[in-house]
């Protein structure tokens, strides 16, 4: 080999190096910035719902979030819908408790109207009005289950007391 090959074959390595060191680097910065936690504008976070719960203020909702969320979000809001494994990050699992006990509505308005990659940005797409009713119904997916109904025990004769 000649020396200006030998040349060019370490420029190429070198090169060839460096891309895939900044490949690298981007797609690192890119996964560290995605995962970040939400940063909510102080002014929404005091913002109130509007609208009160009602069926059918929930059925509204539930109507677009089978349109617009279920397919990341999954039917029942835990995350698993046919196109979310295929995000970074994962969709959320609304029906968490923990995760939504201390997010606002105005917060959660927020996440819903500005979106972040992946999830889309809704402020355009649906009015106030429906992202309001949207945060009604992520509420209800965290919101735990009302407890069983047991018998009561019989009243307690005068005798027994």
């Amino acid at each position: 080999m000649s020396a200006n090959s030998l040349r060019s074959l370490r420029l190429r390595k070198f090169l060839f190096a460096a891309i895939l060191i900044f490949i690298f680097a981007i797609v690192a910065y890119w996964m560290v910035q995605e995962n970040k936690p939400w940063i909510v504008p102080r002014e929404y976070k005091s913002l109130k719902n509007p609208l009160a719960p009602s069926e059918s203020t929930l059925n509204a909702a539930r109507q677009i979030y089978g349109d617009e969320c279920a397919q990341c979000h999954g039917n029942r809001g835990k995350g698993d819908g046919p196109e979310g494994r295929s995000h970074f990050p994962l969709p959320a699992d609304l029906t968490d408790t923990k995760l939504l006990a201390n997010v606002t509505d105005g917060e959660i308005f927020y996440q819903i109207s500005e979106g972040r990659r992946p999830m889309p940005s809704f402020k355009r797409r649906l009015t106030e009005d429906q992202r309001w009713q949207l945060v009604l119904l992520v509420r209800s997916f965290s919101q735990l289950a009302a407890p069983v109904n047991t018998p009561a025990a019989p009243p307690k004769s005068a005798a027994e007391k």
